[in-house]
């Protein structure tokens, strides 16, 4: 307890500064590997903190590792800090990442007394093209212990489920030619992408609740009297496990094909960023998280009572099979605006955003000192 109340004060000493932060980067976001700012401030406040930065860390310009504690288990907190194009920070990662550091605050001085490794890891680029993945690529996680985040939503749910999810370019190649004076030369990539999207959608009568599959015309044609030559659309397939993610990554695959054939046009595929996969929660750290949480007065859902149909993403899956792992949900009392709206994003700043980064701070700090205090770090989940 007593460390629990040290790590308490020290977040307490920094609390105001950590929500001055995280409203500057709800008034200045900055998208996918480009958080060139809001990255050197992280890495400034946690530097003050005493804490020994590598920035850029793991071959990413934009990511940092900050670190405290000199032997032991490694212990990572994930801080994310993308935005959103054109809704900002409309998932919440302004949260996400002055929670993290709130939590890295905390348990800098229990590091060294209870014999565990701390770091505090920038991961850019969450949304669309994981920058998590890129850095399991460059051995970020390599024999960590464990790791943690915390995210912003409308509810508490201490393990959610998150499905994986692949990102796809597909683009269509005809031949263009005069819409009215000459259209049997024309070969219409417009017609493919429209038949691609009709096929996508007769598929979606024959999938699970958990699969999702959406996506838009990111460039249709030029003019109205030129048949398209060339067409693009962007489509995310989504599903609760890595094997059904193949399986439907193919139905929708051969969706794009049928629609090249029956238009006498050809298709490209392209991945954008990687393909995530579905988020295991450590069981262990999910027990405690859950104590902690309640004793700060925030109990949470159990992922169990929620509906497994209403999921995203996120690269913190990767993360799970790879590192035990947690992704606590934050309720931030904003309903009925949800994720990815601008009125999330403004929700924020709003007093119950202030309050996720003080509990979803504290217990994860709270969390690690239960691991570390009671060297529990064997009950901790075996990864295959």
């Amino acid at each position: 307890m007593e460390l629990k109340l040290s790590a308490t004060a020290r977040f307490d000493a920094v609390e105001a500064e950590l929500v001055d932060i995280c409203h500057w980067m709800y008034h200045n976001p900055e998208i996918a590997f480009e958080e060139f700012n809001t990255s050197q401030r992280l890495v400034d406040f946690l530097r003050e903190q005493g804490f020994e930065v590598e920035y850029p860390s793991y071959g990413l310009d934009t990511a940092f590792s900050a670190r405290a504690g000199t032997e032991g288990p490694e212990v990572i907190i994930c801080a994310e800090y993308d935005a959103l194009p054109e809704v900002g920070h409309a998932c919440g990662h302004n949260i996400i990442a002055t929670a993290a550091l709130g939590a890295g605050v905390a348990l800098k001085d229990a590091a060294e007394q209870l014999g565990f490794r701390l770091r505090v890891q920038g991961t850019p680029a969450e949304e669309a093209y994981g920058g998590k993945v890129d850095l399991i690529n460059n051995g970020a996680f390599a024999g960590a212990a464990l790791s943690m985040m915390v995210h912003p939503s409308p509810a508490d749910v201490v393990d959610p489920a998150f499905l994986g999810v692949a990102h796809i370019d597909v683009e269509f190649y005809g031949k263009e030619s005069h819409a009215a004076f000459a259209p049997q030369v024309g070969v219409n990539a417009l017609d493919a992408a429209v038949q691609a999207y009709v096929n996508i959608s007769t598929l979606r009568q024959a999938i699970y609740a958990t699969d999702k599959i959406h996506g838009v015309i990111e460039y249709g044609g030029g003019a109205p009297n030129v048949i398209p030559a060339y067409t693009k659309m962007s489509w995310y397939v989504r599903a609760a496990t890595k094997e059904r993610l193949e399986e439907l990554y193919a139905k929708v695959e051969a969706c794009f094909a049928g629609a090249a054939q029956a238009t006498g046009c050809t298709y490209e595929l392209k991945s954008r960023g990687h393909t995530y996969t579905d988020l295991i929660s450590d069981p262990l750290l999910v027990d405690l998280y859950l104590a902690n949480s309640t004793q700060l007065g925030r109990p949470m859902g159990r992922g169990a009572d929620s509906d497994p149909s209403a999921s995203g993403s996120t690269d913190m899956g990767n993360v799970s099979h790879e590192v035990p792992s947690i992704h606590p949900m934050i309720g931030i009392d904003c309903d009925p605006w949800v994720n990815h709206q601008k009125e999330f994003a403004a929700a924020t700043i709003l007093p119950p955003g202030d309050a996720a980064i003080r509990d979803g701070a504290l217990a994860m700090a709270h969390t690690v000192i239960d691991v570390a205090a009671g060297n529990r770090w064997d009950e901790l989940r075996v990864i295959d």
